[in-house]
């Protein structure tokens, strides 16, 4: 019988909690690491790397159910990766993004893109794949943690909107379409309660723990030249630029998925914040 749900990216701020979820409910769970890690009551923790797809085979022994997270924008394996899982029969749950446009051939962004061609690969091996398609992460903002504790976050496009989830809203989902082997072949969308903008999300941080921390707009160059010195190829970076433009003029989408799958409304920015105080302060 294949009970076990192999978890890939079992240490992401979306797979621990997808890791914990399932030992809570009981349900035998195998996590896949390239690292050793130590034991863990409920987990078995298992040796592998999708870049070496070989890797995954002797990983999906008794797997019947797979949490999928592409670990980088490089996609080489992902269509031998696919076929793999496509053999096994087992029901993934990839974690994609909402930012995908279903219309254009060539994504506008190099994340985007890299998900569109993961989850084409799915879709074209056959696998049973649900895209669990996801606006931003709350947990992005733990990139600001140390300028929070300076009371000055720098960014660009202040006005720049984002619907945030939280990550175990995301988990939650996950969990759920995994366990009753339920929206097989659908992109489901997924996002936080409410738009807000990055100085909206800086007060909301601000107000949450009490403290005093104000955001203040960088130049583009500025911003430009700190991607460049991260390896950033240019043309990934006006396409990460021209992303968050976007954010200013367009409407941000609100989805009731998070509700409708689990029964409860998506938790809030500030939830989030108490959840990630002890990383913030």
């Amino acid at each position: 019988m294949k009970d076990t749900t192999l978890v890939v990216g079992a240490t992401g701020n979306v797979g621990a909690q997808v890791r914990r979820l399932l030992v809570e409910a009981g349900r035998p769970v195998r996590a896949l690491s390239r690292d050793v890690h130590p034991e863990e009551a409920g987990v078995e923790w298992v040796r592998g790397d999708l870049t070496a797809p070989e890797t995954l085979i002797p990983t999906l022994d008794g797997v019947g159910a797979v949490f999928l997270v592409w670990p980088g924008l490089d996609t080489e394996h992902a269509r031998e990766v696919a076929g793999i899982l496509a053999e096994r029969d087992a029901h993934v749950a990839y974690l994609s993004s909402a930012g995908i446009d279903d219309g254009r051939d060539e994504q506008a962004d190099p994340i985007n893109a890299m998900h569109a061609e993961v989850e084409r690969a799915l879709d074209e091996s056959g696998a049973k794949a649900t895209h669990l398609r996801c606006t931003s992460f709350a947990a992005s903002l733990l990139e600001w943690a140390d300028q929070i504790r300076e009371g000055l976050v720098r960014d660009v496009f202040g006005e720049a909107r984002r619907t945030l989830l939280h990550e175990r809203d995301i988990a939650e989902v996950a969990v759920r379409v995994l366990g009753e082997g339920a929206h097989r072949g659908e992109r489901l969308l997924l996002s936080g309660p409410t738009p807000l903008t990055q100085v909206e999300q800086v007060r909301i941080i601000a107000d949450t723990l009490g403290t005093r921390v104000r955001f203040e707009e960088v130049p583009l160059d500025e911003l430009r030249s700190h991607m460049r010195s991260e390896g950033w190829e240019d043309a990934d970076i006006e396409g990460m630029i021209t992303a968050y433009a976007a954010m200013v003029e367009a409407e941000q989408p609100v989805w009731d998925t998070v509700e409708r799958i689990t029964g409860h409304p998506p938790l809030g920015l500030d939830r989030w914040v108490l959840d990630h105080e002890a990383d913030l302060r």
